[in-house]
């Protein structure tokens, strides 16, 4: 359940991987609502983004208790560069600040439109144009952000285990690291 030195126990890995996929399905999710013009069917689709969005949240918080009370993360891969090192370390930091933000964006965004009548059946009607409300922005430019900061760090990951060769992807999964499991 706990981490070791080298790599994240399976508590951690089961809440990275949850979190990855419902992110994607998130940000998926919040680009095809956007560009929808039918009110039903966005409403449809928003009905289930914003409960997911919910669940974020809790597993981020649950994360960060984790960390703070429970288990302690892996040391950095030996070998980095200290530049690399601070990059990762900046960019995980941002994907707490940005989920934190886009959670308190999108809350803000249903409380200020008073569509959470409307997505959760206790209204009647169509949606409001949410571009005329302000956590509309940040919401958007947070999605964007969260978009590029998957790609760093998806990209750093892969260029880890397939240029240096160095397995970082085992840490971030169930069992023994790829070179423990032929020894």
């Amino acid at each position: 359940m706990k981490s070791s030195t080298t790599k994240y126990g399976s508590v951690p890995v089961s809440i990275h991987w949850l979190s990855a996929i419902l992110i994607i399905a998130m940000l998926g999710s919040g680009f095809i609502a956007s560009s929808q013009t039918e009110s039903a069917a966005k409403a449809a689709i928003l009905a289930i983004h914003v409960p997911v969005g919910v669940l974020i949240l809790l597993l981020t918080l649950f994360r960060l208790f984790w960390w703070w009370r429970v288990d302690t993360k892996p040391r950095p891969v030996a070998g980095d560069p200290a530049w690399q090192t601070l990059s990762a370390r900046a960019i995980h930091i941002l994907f707490y600040v940005v989920m934190l933000g886009m959670v308190a964006s999108g809350i803000g965004l249903v409380a200020t439109s008073g569509a959470g009548g409307v997505l959760f059946g206790a209204g009647e009607g169509a949606l409001p144009d949410f571009t005329e409300f302000l956590p509309r922005t940040p919401h958007g430019l947070g999605a964007r952000l969260m978009l590029a900061l998957l790609a760093l760090h998806a990209g750093a990951a892969l260029y880890h285990h397939f240029i240096k060769g160095d397995g970082l992807l085992w840490r971030m999964w169930y069992g023994p690291k790829g070179k423990e499991k032929a020894e």
